[in-house]
């Protein structure tokens, strides 16, 4: 059934201003802790994430369930998974901004040069492209772990889950791991490890639901045995 526009449209204008307020967000962060709004690869940076954020809207616009999901944010996860969230994406975003910010007001070395980090451009795009990839073959991508029976879940299969059990955490990860480098901050690097960290566990805690839980994802893991990399994990 058809969702009713007014329905489909209440998560769609709260996802927009969740969007909007987090680039301003990231804006503030980035131009506050370097001080000066002369920074080119910030506003680069800002650039891409805007045009993303519209990809992402645009793929909810046409799933207004996926829309609802997304929307109800985080009230429905566990708090293992939420503490796990927060350290994905606190050192991996805000740690970046911050970090890389304050390499602009101080100085400090060494820097990125300017053709690395344009070369990281491209792969930022990927990674995020695959998330989105992802979230578009997948109408259950759900911003938590969680088994979702009210909306008769089911094994994914199509797009990049034909190839991989977790495409969205690596396209994330991707992203995540060039950030520092497309903001031109070597020193922005030292959140990597904890990012990467957070991101293989929450994969793992995951999948492990899923297969305990989920009707037809065993055998779907049987036939898809890579998690996270292909051919590695």
């Amino acid at each position: 059934m058809q969702a009713k526009p007014s329905t489909a449209r209440g998560p769609l204008r709260r996802e927009g201003l969740r969007a909007a307020l987090g680039l301003a967000f990231q804006a503030a962060v980035l131009f506050g802790a370097a001080g000066r709004l002369d920074w080119g690869l910030a506003w680069a940076y800002l650039g891409l994430v805007a045009g993303l954020s519209l990809g992402q809207l645009w793929i909810l616009k046409r799933d207004p369930d996926l829309a609802a999901e997304r929307a109800a944010g985080f009230r429905k996860g566990p708090g293992w998974d939420r503490a796990l969230v927060v350290a994905m994406t606190l050192p991996g975003s805000l740690g970046v901004w911050i970090l890389a910010g304050l390499q602009q007001r101080f100085g400090w070395t060494p820097e990125a040069p300017l053709w690395l980090s344009l070369a990281a451009l491209p792969v930022a795009l990927s990674g995020f492209g695959l998330f989105l990839w992802a979230l578009r073959s997948n109408t259950f991508f759900a911003p938590v772990v969680r088994l979702q029976r009210e909306r008769s879940q089911s094994v994914v299969s199509a797009g990049p889950y034909a190839r991989l059990r977790h495409p969205g955490y690596l396209g994330w990860l991707v992203f995540a791991l060039a950030m520092p480098l497309v903001l031109g901050s070597y020193w922005a690097l030292v959140t990597a490890p904890i990012t990467l960290g957070a991101t293989v566990l929450r994969t793992h805690l995951e999948d492990r639901l899923l297969r305990r839980d989920l009707e037809g994802y065993e055998d779907y893991a049987r036939r898809v045995p890579w998690l996270l990399l292909p051919g590695f994990w």
